[in-house]
């Protein structure tokens, strides 16, 4: 259970790294964090965490039923 739970939460943060990091370099037309270097370096740190919960909850062995 936990590391679906790891995973969903890795991909909800990373999707949502994904468009702050694209909104900060201007690539994605949006908000107020349009073109701001400071969004996109979130995004970045944003993203690194969303893939690290992935990995770390697709590593962990299954628990017992």
């Amino acid at each position: 259970m936990m590391r679906w739970v790891l995973i969903v939460v890795g991909v909800v943060l990373d999707l949502l790294g994904t468009v702050w990091l694209l909104q900060g370099l201007n690539v994605l037309p949006g908000t107020f964090m349009r073109g701001s270097l400071f969004w996109a370096g979130v995004g970045f740190v944003v993203d690194v965490v969303g893939l690290a919960l992935i990995v770390t909850g697709a590593r962990r062995r299954p628990g017992r039923a």
